[in-house]
């Protein structure tokens, strides 16, 4: 975990950058697109999208106009709840795919579980396909706790190599993060900034001071430090550049455990159990 660049490996051997960028609520067209190149310009290697982010054009855009090959980057997308169901993801993966214009993708994630659906383990099946199939590197999950997880994995053929879910200094999931560990799903982290919220704390300012840091740069360093693969979202290329400078200090086990404890199970998105949105 020593530069920008620095992977964790998935239970299938598949090398996923630690960290990346997100664009949950960036403007399709030239905000996308600007923000993708100028990450990618920087270093980043992996960028986090979704179908329900209405960006994947841009995102396909942006990737297409960098210069760097396209097996050197790590692109995400996501299954919408509308879309769950067998016939219906694989048609929804041809969608983003065409979107994004690329011939594979590097991971496939069901956004949410939707319960009251019901359909993510017919998802899942398709997902298996596509994987098997050569169209995505790695497959997984958003948003799913642990009940989720065991459902699912006690009828799969091929168990979520990533958890993608909200993680941030007051919602640190620990029971969730130790389950996945065990089952070698990888950890990662949507809104690590808890959407700015966390950016005044006192104990964060206090640390981040005595590295010389940003409260933010903190954070996110303390996500990697907990083998948390994290994507914080930015628009401002000073921002992109900021929060991808974290490479260059190490938080001490005392700082970590503070960070630790400022855990309050509060989150700032739905509960996966209240979530029927589609």
């Amino acid at each position: 975990m020593d530069n920008l660049q620095s992977t964790t490996t998935l239970h299938n051997g598949v090398k996923m950058p630690w960290f990346g960028l997100g664009v949950f609520k960036v403007e399709e067209g030239n905000e996308v697109i600007n923000s993708v190149k100028t990450a990618i310009e920087l270093g980043y290697k992996s960028i986090d999208t979704a179908a329900v982010y209405g960006n994947e054009d841009g995102v396909g855009k942006a990737i297409a106009e960098s210069n760097v090959p396209r097996e050197e980057l790590f692109i995400t997308t996501k299954l919408w709840n509308s879309n769950q169901g067998y016939e219906s993801t694989l048609q929804a993966f041809e969608e983003s795919m065409n979107k994004l214009k690329l011939d594979y993708l590097d991971l496939y994630l069901i956004h949410w579980p939707v319960p009251e659906l019901n359909k993510y383990k017919e998802s899942w099946k398709a997902l298996e396909k596509l994987y098997k199939d050569g169209r995505v590197r790695a497959i997984g999950v958003s948003n799913f706790k642990e009940h989720h997880l065991k459902d699912l994995m006690a009828d799969c053929e091929i168990k979520p190599m990533v958890n993608q879910v909200e993680y941030h200094p007051r919602l640190t999931q620990s029971s969730l993060h130790s389950f996945c560990k065990e089952n070698q799903i990888q950890l990662e982290a949507w809104s690590p900034l808890m959407q700015g919220q966390l950016i005044d704390h006192p104990t964060l300012q206090e640390i981040a001071d005595k590295y010389n840091k940003s409260t933010a740069q903190v954070i996110l360093r303390w996500d990697i430090q907990n083998e948390v693969v994290t994507i914080p979202k930015s628009v401002k290329p000073h921002r992109i550049k900021e929060n991808a400078n974290i490479f260059d200090f190490e938080l001490n086990s005392e700082d970590m455990e503070k960070i630790n404890s400022l855990n309050e199970n509060h989150r700032v998105g739905p509960d996966p159990d209240d979530m029927n949105r589609y």
